[in-house]
C-alpha cells in the first residue's frame, strides 16, 4: 500500500461558453453555443461546447450547427466562433490561482487540471476546505465557476468531479471509494468509451461492481494486458498514476478545410505537410520542443476524431513531425469508412529548448 495521497480534479464548467459569458455578461441566462465553423457555409461546422441553458434543449458537443440552431429556434440563443487565444488567456489566469495550492499540477486541456495536495493537507476534511477556497478565489478573481472532485487518486477525483457537475464539490475518502463507484455504470470509468462499454456489457458486465467481481485474467485475455489491467484496477478504485507537473503547458495546432471530402491519402498528405511546416515554424520561433504529436480529423458526418503519438524524447525536428503526422492520418483512414472534411495537426507536451540541447533527431 502506497503513501496516503490526496488528489483534486478541477474542471471549469462549460468552459468556452462560460468564458464568453464572462466577456459579455448580457449573454447570461441565454443559451450560448460556441462553434467550430468549417467556413464552407454560414451554418457548416459543429458545436464545440454549450452552456447548460442550451443543453436543456438537447444541444451537445459535436452536434452539427444547423441542428443546434433548429433545436434552439425561438429560445434567443447566441452562437459564437471559438476564440482559443482568449480561452488560453482565461485558463492561464485560473491555473495561476491553482498553482498556489498544489505541490504538483497537471493541466489537461484548457479546462481541467489535477492537483496533488498530499503535502498541503492533513486529511480529507482539510482537502474539502482547500477545494472550497480554490472555488471561491476562482469565482472572485477570474469570474468563473468550476467543479472539484477530491479523492485518493486521479481516477476517483475525476469520477467525483463528473458526478458533482455543475459548480459542485464532491469528496470521496478512501473508505468510501467502493460505496461510491460500485453502482456506477462502467462507462463512468475514465478511458472507457462506448465501444469498450458495449463489449463489457456483452460479457455481462454493466456496473463497476460487476467489473470488480470479474476474473482479471479473462479481462486481460479479452482486452490485452494494458487495458485489461486498467479496468481491473479502476473497478477497485486503484490508480498509481502520479499527478505529472509539466515544464510547459499548452499546445499549438492548425486545422484546414479540404476542397472536397476525401478518403484519398495522396490528396490529404500534402495538406498535412503544409500544416506541419506552419506549426514547426512557430515552435522554432518560440523556442520550444514537443513530445506529443496529434491529428484532428473532422469527418463527412461532422464527427471529430483525434489520434496522438508520444515520442521517446522532445524534438523540434520537422521531418519527425511530418512523418508521425502522416502515419497517424494513414492509420486513421484505414480504420474508418468516413471521408475527411477537415484535417489538422497539433503538438503539445512542451519543454523550453536549452542551449546545446540535443533533440530526438540528434540520436537517430
Amino acid at each position: 500500500m502506497g503513501a496516503r495521497r490526496v488528489v483534486l480534479l478541477a474542471d471549469l464548467d462549460y468552459f468556452y461558453s462560460q468564458a464568453e459569458e464572462l466577456r459579455n455578461p448580457s449573454m447570461r441566462g441565454k443559451p450560448v453555443v460556441v462553434c467550430v465553423y468549417s467556413g464552407r457555409t454560414e451554418e457548416s461546422g459543429v458545436v464545440a461546447t454549450a452552456n447548460y441553458e442550451a443543453r436543456k434543449y438537447g444541444v451537445r458537443s459535436g452536434m452539427p450547427i444547423a441542428l443546434a440552431k433548429k433545436r434552439l429556434s425561438g429560445a434567443d440563443p447566441v452562437f459564437l466562433p471559438v476564440d482559443f487565444p482568449y480561452y488560453k488567456e482565461v485558463s492561464e489566469r485560473v491555473i495561476g490561482i491553482m498553482k498556489e495550492y498544489s505541490d504538483q499540477l497537471e493541466q489537461v486541456g484548457l479546462d481541467e487540471a489535477y492537483l496533488d495536495v498530499s503535502n498541503r493537507v492533513e486529511d480529507f476534511a482539510e482537502a474539502e476546505q482547500l477545494a472550497k477556497e480554490i472555488k471561491r478565489r476562482v469565482l472572485q478573481e477570474a469570474g468563473l465557476k468550476l467543479t472539484i472532485g477530491v479523492g485518493p487518486n486521479k481516477i476517483i477525483a475525476k469520477m467525483a468531479s463528473d458526478a458533482a457537475k455543475p459548480d459542485g464539490l464532491m469528496v470521496i475518502r478512501p473508505e468510501n471509494v467502493e460505496e461510491f463507484i460500485s453502482p456506477l455504470p462502467v462507462d463512468k470509468i475514465p478511458g472507457v468509451g462506448k465501444k469498450t462499454a458495449e463489449r463489457l456489457e456483452r460479457m455481462g458486465i454493466k456496473t463497476i461492481k460487476d467489473l470488480a467481481q470479474f476474473d482479471p485474467v479473462r479481462l486481460v485475455d479479452e482486452f490485452g494486458e494494458s487495458l485489461g489491467a486498467h479496468l481491473h484496477a479502476a473497478s477497485r478504485g486503484e490508480d498509481e498514476d502520479p499527478v505529472r507537473g509539466r515544464a510547459e503547458a499548452g499546445s499549438m495546432s492548425r486545422i484546414i478545410t479540404l476542397k472536397e471530402n476525401t478518403k484519398d491519402l495522396k490528396a490529404v498528405l500534402p495538406k498535412v505537410d503544409e500544416i506541419c511546416e506552419e506549426i514547426h515554424e512557430r515552435a522554432v520561433r518560440e523556442g520550444v520542443l514537443f513530445r506529443t504529436i496529434g491529428i484532428i480529423a473532422i469527418t463527412s458526418d461532422l464527427g471529430i476524431k483525434t489520434r496522438t503519438k508520444s515520442l521517446p524524447a522532445p524534438t523540434d525536428d520537422l521531418g519527425t513531425l511530418k512523418r508521425e503526422s502522416s502515419e497517424l492520418v494513414k492509420k486513421f483512414l484505414q480504420s474508418t469508412d468516413k471521408e475527411i472534411r477537415r484535417i489538422g495537426v497539433h503538438i503539445s507536451d512542451f519543454t523550453r529548448r536549452e542551449k546545446g540541447q540535443r533533440t530526438l533527431s540528434g540520436y537517430i
